[in-house]
């Protein structure tokens, strides 16, 4: 079996999601993946720094590109739990990432919905890997805060 599957970086993701799920905060991980290397990790930290625009994508384009040393991540993946929301979607278009593979979709928030063009026209996009898997840590969130 091929190590280096969506799967297998989705389910890295799902464990930044966990970690955000443990600090109560809404639980999306995300990962940024270069050449079969991970770079970069992260999760929700919107209740952590008090700030709205912390969502785990946004913490991994940044410390990505602060790795990297560049702004664009064209020869990247990120992988996220949940459907970026038109906030990140346009921040990956800006930092051109190469792939998009995210688990469940947000009928709510997502992109799709209500910027599908916010990408990079080059960017891949893959989505429902580890679909449920990704969308039961979400309900598991939101089932024990009511």
């Amino acid at each position: 079996m091929e190590p280096f599957t969506d799967e297998y970086f989705m389910k890295r993701a799902i464990q930044e999601a966990v970690t955000a799920f443990e600090k109560d905060e809404i639980p999306v991980g995300a990962v940024v993946v270069a050449n079969n290397r991970i770079i970069a990790r992260a999760h929700n930290l919107t209740e952590t720094l008090t700030d709205v625009t912390a969502h785990a994508e946004m913490q991994a384009i940044t410390a990505a590109a602060n790795l990297l040393g560049a702004k664009y991540l064209n020869e990247c993946t990120l992988y996220v739990t949940l459907e970026p929301c038109v906030m990140c979607a346009g921040a990956l278009g800006w930092s051109q990432v190469g792939k998009l593979v995210y688990g469940a979709s947000d009928d709510k928030r997502g992109f799709t919905k209500f910027a599908p063009a916010a990408l990079h026209p080059k960017t891949e996009v893959v989505s429902g890997i580890m679909a449920n898997d990704c969308a039961d840590l979400m309900t598991e969130f939101f089932r024990k805060k009511r």
